[in-house]
């Protein structure tokens, strides 16, 4: 063999560039697919404690759940309650109106505060007073 021949030889068995290039490219790959494939075995349960502590917390979640409902049980029989007692206050009110001309009754000791007799009822034919809705009269300078 001449040298020419083994120096051609020699180009022709050493890998080009391109090769080389390719060849690192797929280890590149098999790299990154090692990084994303997670060969470790997956675990199939939680850990005792794990499991515990979790089952605590929904535990008191259903709990908290129910507290909740109870005191809005009890809310809605309250206000119901507390309906039928200014159910009852209207009455005694349209009561008291009716015997004694007012509801104005102070509940302390009972006074009835009667609202002050007008001469002249009718606003028109005397223009200093006017009667204001809650019973008590305006006189206008």
């Amino acid at each position: 063999m001449t040298k020419k021949e083994k120096k051609e030889e020699l180009v022709d068995s050493t890998p080009k560039v391109e090769e080389l290039n390719e060849t690192l490219d797929s280890i590149s790959k098999m790299e990154n697919l090692n990084e994303m494939a997670d060969l470790t075995p997956k675990a199939e349960k939680l850990t005792e404690n794990q499991l515990a502590r979790l089952q605590s917390t929904i535990k008191t979640i259903d709990q908290l759940t129910q507290q909740v409902g109870e005191i809005e049980v009890r809310k809605y029989s309250l206000m119901k309650a507390m309906e039928t007692v200014q159910e009852r206050v209207q009455a005694l009110r349209q009561e008291f109106f009716k015997e004694y001309g007012t509801d104005n009754i102070n509940i302390q000791d009972g006074t009835i505060s009667y609202p002050p007799e007008n001469p002249n009822p009718n606003p028109e034919e005397n223009p200093t007073q006017t009667t204001q809705e809650n019973g008590e009269t305006n006189k206008e300078d």
